[in-house]
């Protein structure tokens, strides 16, 4: 078993926590994780990684062990995120990478990319949006609606995302066997996003959530210029993004290896070996 380092470091102030394994000499693989969770979702994956690549799983701000300041002390955009990132890679000089995208970790991760194209040497999206054909909109109607007119008659609705309910159900929708998914992921989550103010984190984050959306003429330019190795490898049953979303990116991104796989939005915690599997073959053959 690979030795897994929990670190922190501090950037622009703040302090940020990540995982760390593998040899420093390696190439490197960067996870950012989605909402609502944290480098947590990594666990079991990096020690599967470490073994040929040096894995760096940090935590954004206002997520996991990261500090979270309040809402009103820090803006909390993706842009924000995107930055504060893209200083702890530096601080760990990392200037070339792979990266896993989920959820919240796609437009981070887009934004590494296009402002550093020179840096990214693979991308690995599981479930992690960069088309509007991914977006099912029984999911997002609420949050564009809140994103568009935040206040009292839009924000009720995406207040529901922070219930234990509904992380519970993302974890636990399109799965074909829920008892392979452990309790400990919903409820670590739950406590982190219920901490005094985080409500109010969260929230900022889904008001700006729309911006991503213009950025993907720019990704998909990016896809198409830097011809960027590209692994989809996406739960199909996903109710928030759907497997239209994995597919798309054959559209733009030179010989895209795409897998869809029979789970839902966390494939890691029931299709961990699965997922693995297609990274070190893809890794293997793009980064030698």
């Amino acid at each position: 078993m690979n030795s897994v380092h929990h670190r922190t470091a501090t950037v622009d102030g703040y302090e940020i926590f990540y995982r760390e394994a593998g040899p420093a000499d390696a190439p490197a693989i960067v996870l950012l994780h989605g909402y609502p969770t944290s480098s947590f979702m990594f666990r079991e994956l990096i020690p599967l990684l470490a073994a040929d690549y040096r894995v760096i799983a940090p935590d954004h701000l206002g997520f996991g062990h990261s500090a979270a300041p309040g809402a009103k002390e820090f803006t909390y955009t993706f842009d924000a995120l995107a930055e504060l990132t893209d200083g702890l890679l530096d601080r760990l000089g990392l200037d070339r990478y792979a990266v896993y995208v989920q959820d919240y970790g796609a437009p981070i991760g887009w934004r590494l990319a296009l402002k550093h194209p020179e840096r990214i040497s693979a991308i690995v999206t599981q479930n992690g949006n960069g088309y509007e054909d991914g977006f099912v909109e029984s999911f997002w109607a609420d949050v564009w609606a809140y994103g568009a007119d935040p206040g009292p008659a839009t924000e009720p609705a995406v207040r529901v995302a922070l219930s234990r309910e509904a992380i519970r159900w993302q974890y636990l929708h399109g799965v074909p066997d829920p008892s392979l998914v452990s309790p400990d992921t919903w409820e670590h989550d739950v406590a982190l996003v219920s901490r005094e103010g985080n409500d109010e984190i969260q929230l900022a984050l889904f008001r700006d959530y729309t911006g991503n959306r213009a950025l993907y003429p720019r990704l998909h330019e990016y896809l198409r210029s830097s011809e960027v190795p590209v692994l989809a490898v996406w739960g199909r049953n996903d109710e928030i993004f759907g497997p239209e979303g994995a597919l798309a990116f054959a559209r733009d991104a030179e010989d895209a290896e795409v897998h869809l796989v029979d789970g839902g939005h966390f494939l890691l915690e029931s299709h961990l070996d699965v997922v693995a599997g297609y990274m070190r073959g893809f890794l293997g053959r793009v980064l030698g």
